[in-house]
């Protein structure tokens, strides 16, 4: 087990009273591929800030930050929302102002490949981000839950110290609603689609949804979305330092428009 899930177990571990054994399971499942199935400085290798099993599934290498350039794909949404200590604000106005990683969950999801592996990738850049000032300075990680019946502002605290989401790096914040009228727009403004299942005792959890995790830019404008197969912490982090170095300067990445997801795609053809 590597440092980093390590140290996400013993966070857990505050958690485990009141979270389903499989849940707790199923998040520090997100990094079970050993670092060492990887040859040192071979094609999938982690990046040596990153102490990241999981990455060994990938089979490229993330491109360079900056030497390519992430497209506008849309405003990001809006809506009400509370935080864990029950106060009212807007979506945007926690979005805006820094570069923000959102990520739609719900806290009694059990199901490996969804809602354990969007926060256990949030861990991972949270890590980094401890060991490096810029990025905390300049990131904004958000967990949002689209199960407000159960996920109430009590709740979302209680996973956020069950997770071990304090601490140093980029701040770390975890949102619900009050109620689904306050919730289903937020979810249409960002094509989140979330369907309660037929089987409302499965122990995965009651909702079917698809992993989708964004990158919101410092004036809310979203500049990736990542999916399951691309929620890659690296790719996620190159992502964020090509975002930084925009803000430093507009034209630091050329004429180059690809984004990096496709370029590093590209890369694992050759």
């Amino acid at each position: 087990m590597t440092q980093i899930r390590r140290k996400f177990a013993r966070g857990l571990r505050t958690a485990t009273l009141c979270a389903p054994v499989l849940l707790v399971a199923a998040i520090l499942r997100w990094g079970n591929v050993p670092a060492a199935a990887t040859p040192p400085g071979g094609r999938g290798a982690a990046l040596p800030e990153l102490e990241i099993g999981r990455t060994a599934q990938y089979d490229y290498d993330p491109p360079e930050p900056g030497t390519y350039r992430l497209p506008v794909i849309k405003p990001a949404g809006d809506g009400d929302v509370l935080t864990p200590d029950g106060k009212k604000t807007k979506l945007r106005d926690v979005l805006e102002g820094r570069i923000a990683i959102l990520s739609f969950v719900y806290t009694r999801c059990a199901d490996p490949t969804a809602c354990p592996a969007a926060t256990g990738a949030l861990f991972q850049v949270k890590d980094v981000s401890e060991k490096d000032r810029s990025i905390a300075e300049n990131l904004r990680l958000v967990t949002f839950s689209f199960d407000p019946a159960h996920d109430t502002p009590k709740v979302m605290a209680e996973y956020a110290r069950g997770i071990g989401s304090a601490g140093g790096g980029s701040e770390w914040l975890f949102l619900t609603t009050s109620g689904t009228r306050q919730l289903e727009p937020i979810l249409d403004a960002y094509g989140q689609r979330v369907d309660r299942k037929k089987n409302a005792g499965d122990p995965y959890g009651p909702f079917y949804h698809v992993v989708r995790v964004y990158l919101i830019d410092r004036d809310a404008m979203i500049r990736n979305i990542y999916s399951f197969g691309m929620l890659d912490p690296r790719m996620v982090l190159a992502d964020v330092r090509t975002l930084m170095l925009e803000s430093e300067s507009p034209t630091a990445s050329g004429s180059k428009t690809r984004s990096g997801a496709a370029h590093a795609r590209d890369a694992s053809r050759n």
